[in-house]
């Protein structure tokens, strides 16, 4: 069956969702430990949470980029990502979705939350003809994230290493069972119409 050009794919519980960021060990490792973000995690900055762990991988470079060496797994509640989604405004002016380029503006600036859909990535992080969704958050929605919706913080680095190095063999197969089971994420029609454009 043909992937969507956009769809949210995602591990998914009943309650909650898995989305992956990366960060310097100065963030991360006390975000592992301590179960929620740091103080010294910026809460008044925007912040991008990446349901797909290949498309986490090819920002981070499997966790080797400066800054971006530790990997987390962050499981937030369904029901705060939903919040965000239904908050948010496409990054982009999309003609015939927004009335006009001014009135996209004057709606992103005051949206708690950023769409952006960007090509999914295969286990050689080349992109795949169809889009996986990334979500900035700004604002109240990054208060929320930091401080109510995160369930669990995992540190996923050891995983992102095993895969990288098993795809660096030529193992795709081996590294193929390592990865997160992501399957379609289940959003009402409305809401679907709202983040596509």
């Amino acid at each position: 069956m043909e992937e969507p050009q956009r769809r949210i794919r995602a591990a998914h519980a009943e309650s909650t969702i898995t989305v992956y960021q990366a960060y310097s060990p100065e963030i991360g490792l006390p975000a592992v430990r301590e179960g929620r973000f740091p103080a010294a995690w910026k809460r008044d900055r925007m912040t991008w949470i990446k349901p797909s762990f290949l498309w986490m991988m090819y920002r981070c470079g499997w966790g080797t980029k400066a800054g971006q060496e530790t990997v987390l797994a962050v499981e937030i509640t369904r029901d705060g990502f939903e919040w965000a989604l239904r908050h948010a405004c496409l990054s982009s002016y999309v003609h015939g979705v927004h009335p006009d380029r001014a009135a996209w503006q004057r709606q992103l600036k005051r949206a708690p939350a950023r769409v952006q859909w960007d090509p999914e990535r295969d286990l050689h992080l080349r992109p795949l003809p169809y889009r996986s969704l990334q979500l900035g958050l700004s604002g109240e929605a990054a208060r929320r994230y930091a401080d109510e919706w995160t369930v669990a913080i995992r540190d996923v680095t050891p995983l992102a290493h095993e895969v990288h190095a098993l795809v660096s063999g030529g193992d795709l197969d081996s590294a193929a069972r390592l990865l997160p089971q992501e399957r379609p994420y289940p959003l009402g029609d409305e809401l679907v119409a709202h983040l596509r454009g």
